[in-house]
């Protein structure tokens, strides 16, 4: 007799999939375009929201507007009154491919019990000082470590890794260059 128990991750694979076949029967449902709008306080200091963006044809919103403080440390000679910009794009990764993780074992029907992401990146400071030209302003480096326990080997949590970074947004944005258009109203 074999007993098997359901598993829930808290991701209704259900609904993704067929949201899957909606957009693949009907491509122009699927151009999303994301929005956020960020506000100068005072030195360093902005606070950025998100309420709406566009998808499925049509203006879409949020069941809340989300609010995010950004700023630099107090060793930057500033009043550290959020994350670094930079610390947003670690939070971005982490975020996008841990909820990858967690759709890709619902599908496969692979009970998670924890799932912790760790990013760090590199970054030599004397780029966007202006001290050397010839140093990137950006990450020299990203690394991410999964810890995992769930109900799986060793092989089929790397292999959710490894789905989860094939369809991340958010690891695609970091790791190809994306244009970016810049306008002063």
């Amino acid at each position: 007799m074999n007993l098997t128990t359901a598993v829930d991750n808290g991701v209704n694979v259900e609904a993704l999939l067929g949201a899957r076949q909606a957009l693949t029967d009907a491509p122009q449902a699927a151009q999303f375009k994301w929005r956020a709008s960020c506000s100068w306080v005072k030195g360093t200091h902005s606070q950025s929201s998100v309420q709406s963006f566009f998808g499925l044809g049509t203006e879409q919103n949020h069941k809340t507007e989300f609010r995010y403080d950004a700023d630099h440390p107090e060793i930057f000679a500033a009043e550290d009154h959020g994350s670094a910009p930079v610390e947003f794009v670690l939070v971005g990764l982490a975020s996008c491919l841990t909820a990858g993780i967690a759709s890709v074992a619902q599908n496969r029907k692979i009970q998670l019990r924890s799932v912790k992401a760790t990013v760090e990146a590199g970054m030599d400071l004397q780029g966007i000082l202006g001290i050397d030209a010839d140093v990137r302003n950006g990450f020299s480096g990203v690394n991410v470590v999964f810890e995992i326990d769930a109900d799986a080997t060793r092989e089929e949590i790397a292999a959710l890794v490894a789905q989860s970074q094939k369809r991340s947004a958010v690891f695609d944005i970091v790791t190809n260059p994306t244009n970016v258009t810049v306008t002063v109203k």
